[in-house]
Formats: C-alpha cells, sequence, structure tokens
C-alpha cells in the first residue's frame, strides 16, 4: 500500500504551478507590445510621405506696425536711455468664419499593417473688420502698416497641401506663398498679401485641401466660429477643448458641426501675441503638439476641437485586454482537473498541469498572430477552436475517459464564450466576471464540502505479474 498527497497538497501545487505559468503570460505582453510598436513604425512609414495628424489655423489677417520702445545702452562707460521705434505684428481674427470640411478617408497598407489617411478638403468664409473700440487696445492707427497688411492660414504639416488652393478677398483672387503660418500650426501653412485700409470689412472666402492621418484639429479664431465636418467613416471620436453642438453617426458615415464664440474662447479678436499650439493627447499615442519644435509664441496654448478617426476595434487593445483574463482561464482549467483528481480519483501529474497551462498560454499567441493577418474576431474563432480541440484530445489521455475530456472541452468553449462576450460589453465586463468567479467559488465549495484536505488517501500497487516460461 501506498499513500498519495492529500487533496491539501494537490492544491497547492496546482496553485505553484499557476504561478509559475505567470511567468509566460508575461512574455506574451512583451510580444504584444513589440507588435505594437511594429505596427506604429509601419503606420508611420505608410504616412511619411503623406502627412501626418493636421492641425489648421485661420484664416488670420497680420498687421504689421511701429511701437516705441525704450532700452538702455552702455556709450562710453555711461549708461543711457533712449526711444527707437520697432516693428511689430498685429493679429485680428475674423468677425465671423465658417469653415466646411469634407474629410476623404483612405486606407493604405504595407505588409499586414495598415493605417488609416485622409484627405480634408476645406473651404469657407470669413469677415474681417476693425472693432468699434479699437482704440482701447493703445495702438494708434497711422502706425499701422496697410500695406504690408498678410492674410496667413495655418496647416501643421504643410507638406499634406494639395494643389488648387484658392484665396478671394471682396472677389478678387490672391496669389498664394507658402510659408508664414500661425503659431499654433508650428508656423507653417501659407499666406498672401492684402491689400487693405481697414475702413472697409474684408470678406475672404477660402478652399484649400490637405492629407493627414488619424486626426484633424482646428483652432477657432475669431468672434463667431463654426466648423462642419462631413465624412464616409463610420467610427469618428471628438476630442478637444470643444465637442460638437450636434453630431450625427452612422455605419454610413458621420456629419458634426462645432460653434465657439469669441467668449467660450476667451480670446480677444485683436491681439499682439500669437497663441501657441493647443496640447492634444490623442489615443494613437501621446502627441503634444506644442512640443513638436519650439514656437516663438508667447501667448499660452490654443483650445481647439479635434476629429480623430479612429479604427472601430483595435486589435491590440483587444489583445491586450484578453490577455488579462489569461489567469483566468488558467484557473479554471486547473480547478476542473483539481476536482477530478480529488473527487473522482483521476490523477494527474504536475507535468500534466504544466503542459495544460502551457496550451492556455499559446491561446493568446496564436491570436495576436492571427488578429493581424485576418483580423480579430476570424483569429479568435481559429486560436479558441485550437487550443479546445488540442485540450480535450489531451485531458482524454489525462483524466483517462473521453466523458471527462468533453467536460474540459465544453468548460473551454464556455471560457472564451464569456471572454468574447466581456471583450464586446467593457462596461459590464467586471460584474459579468466578478459573478461568474462567485458561481465558480460557490460550485466548487458545493463539490468539495465532505472532502478531508489533510488526509492522505490510500492506494493498492499492482503486484508484477510472472512472465511465463
Amino acid at each position: 500500500m501506498t499513500s498519495e498527497r492529500s487533496p491539501g497538497w494537490k492544491l497547492f501545487f496546482a496553485g505553484i504551478i499557476g504561478l509559475v505559468l505567470i511567468i509566460p503570460l508575461m512574455m506574451v505582453y512583451l510580444l504584444l507590445g513589440d507588435r505594437q510598436e511594429q505596427s506604429n513604425i509601419a503606420q508611420n512609414a505608410i504616412a511619411a510621405g503623406w502627412g501626418g495628424p493636421q492641425v489648421v489655423v485661420g484664416p488670420v489677417l497680420v498687421l504689421p506696425y511701429t511701437a516705441s520702445s525704450v532700452e538702455t545702452v552702455d556709450e562710453k562707460g555711461r549708461q543711457t536711455t533712449r526711444t527707437i521705434q520697432v516693428k511689430k505684428e498685429l493679429f485680428l481674427s475674423p468677425e465671423t468664419n465658417a469653415i466646411r470640411t469634407e474629410l476623404k478617408p483612405d486606407r493604405k497598407k504595407k505588409s499586414i499593417y495598415e493605417s488609416v489617411l485622409f484627405v480634408a478638403a476645406n473651404s469657407g468664409k470669413a469677415r474681417f473688420a476693425l472693432p468699434d473700440d479699437f482704440a482701447r487696445y493703445g495702438i494708434p492707427l497711422e502706425n499701422i502698416d496697410f500695406a504690408g497688411a498678410e492674410l496667413r492660414f495655418g496647416v501643421s504639416d504643410a507638406r499634406g497641401l494639395q494643389k488648387d488652393s484658392n484665396v478671394q478677398v471682396n472677389g478678387t483672387t490672391l496669389g498664394l506663398q507658402p510659408g508664414k503660418g500661425l503659431a499654433a500650426s508650428n508656423n507653417s501653412g501659407f499666406f498672401s498679401f492684402v491689400d487693405w485700409t481697414g475702413a472697409a470689412p474684408l470678406d475672404v472666402e477660402y478652399s484649400y485641401a490637405i492629407r493627414g492621418n488619424k486626426s484633424l484639429t482646428m483652432v477657432p479664431r475669431g468672434g463667431e466660429t463654426t466648423w462642419d465636418v462631413k465624412s464616409t467613416w463610420p467610427s469618428p471620436s471628438f476630442t478637444g477643448d470643444f465637442l460638437p453642438v450636434k453630431r450625427d453617426v452612422k455605419t454610413s458615415g458621420f456629419t458634426s458641426t462645432h460653434a465657439v464664440t469669441n467668449l467660450a474662447l476667451g480670446q480677444a479678436i485683436v491681439a499682439t501675441d500669437d497663441n501657441a499650439p493647443p496640447l492634444t493627447t490623442e489615443q494613437y499615442g501621446a502627441v503634444t503638439l506644442s512640443s513638436a519644435r519650439d514656437v516663438p509664441a508667447v501667448g499660452g496654448p490654443s483650445q481647439a476641437a479635434t476629429v480623430g478617426l479612429i479604427e472601430p476595434v483595435d486589435l491590440y487593445s483587444q489583445v491586450d485586454r484578453s490577455v488579462k483574463y489569461g489567469f483566468l482561464f488558467i484557473g479554471f482549467t486547473f480547478l476542473a482537473y483539481l476536482m477530478f483528481d480529488v473527487i473522482a480519483g483521476a490523477r494527474v501529474a504536475a507535468a500534466e498541469y504544466l503542459l495544460t497551462g502551457a496550451g492556455l498560454v499559446l491561446f493568446f499567441v496564436l491570436l495576436l498572430a492571427f488578429a493581424e493577418v485576418v483580423g480579430f474576431m476570424w483569429a479568435y474563432l481559429i486560436a479558441a477552436g485550437a487550443i479546445t480541440g488540442l485540450l480535450t484530445a489531451y485531458s482524454a489521455a489525462v483524466l483517462k475517459s473521453w466523458l471527462r475530456a468533453r467536460f474540459i472541452g465544453a468548460l473551454l468553449v464556455g471560457l472564451y464564450a464569456t471572454l468574447y462576450v466581456l471583450l464586446n460589453l467593457e462596461a459590464y465586463s467586471l460584474i459579468i466576471g466578478s459573478l461568474l468567479l462567485f458561481v465558480a467559488l460557490a460550485v466548487v465549495m458545493w463539490a468539495t464540502r465532505a472532502i478531508d484536505w489533510g488526509a492522505r488517501r490510500e492506494t493498492k500497487e499492482e503486484a508484477p505479474t510472472a512472465s511465463a516460461v
């Protein structure tokens, strides 16, 4: 007669093996991070010659003026002060600016990686006029050089500008020049010289198209700004300092309308300083636009509204969330093996626990590998079917019964189905997961209520049979 380990010891060793399997689970996390980094590099390579996340500003009328400045100089060892005339710029925002944008999405692939690009066709009307209380700003009209006025448009990545850009002022088409954007767009964009005396309002009509990827940000300037966006992309994101006052999102596309007044913006129409780029954090990775390069702007960060073209299902975030449930899979499967061991008498060795756990971890590697090629849903079905079939067949040998193996297979099917529901019902994942754990604990308590966890079970050794001579 020999004695087996007590049920308590079996539970302890199963728990130790489960903890050891955390190591390969962490390695899957590292693999996931590496593949996501490769995906980001590939997406950046796709967008390298196209255009990055775009920020558009303006139009803004920039008026040069002279101002007096007092400086102290050293003349032959004596400190003297003198008044000099310096050139400065006055930034006049439009009283009204109505912008219309049609976002045309486009998917580009490189190997197995894909990036969402777009062409944004912008058009609008703006009206400029000196405010009635202009004298309060302390800049005499005679100091303003109206002949040197410039109409500036900010585009953060000017590489994306397309042909056929057009600007008309009071019905006259202007010639456009590269550069001289606005600080909010990292001083990138285009401009045009404008003949204006300041006596009458200036009506501006403009249209230009830009290429970009992932997001389009609009920086409002002026007394009243409206921004209407239309696109065939079915899954937009709206972020930034201002959300749309109206939005309509359908499977065929979306429309949105932003409306911002200067009271909400907190900026005067006339300013002597140009505001810095907006501080935005995009869900594709923390991207602070104002840190892209040093911008010579005295004003604070600009406020902005952003429309992003996001993927309906981010496969890397889905795989990441599924890996977090990996220990739950190991725990439930090991628990089923333990119940067959301590209740039904099926002896499960440590190596068999370890191999089963390795199969459960392999599911997440298969899920990641296939998701990059065929998409998350099909990858999930392939990986779940492969691992369920493998472990069901292996359990028949371990548990010495196809009936018990079918129970393990049914358990895995239920777990994979539950996980898929949890991944798609993110808001209810915690309550579903906690109820699942409660039910499992209750079943185990009921099934093991009569077990003496400290007792050893005696087994009878079979005597070797004598071979016939």
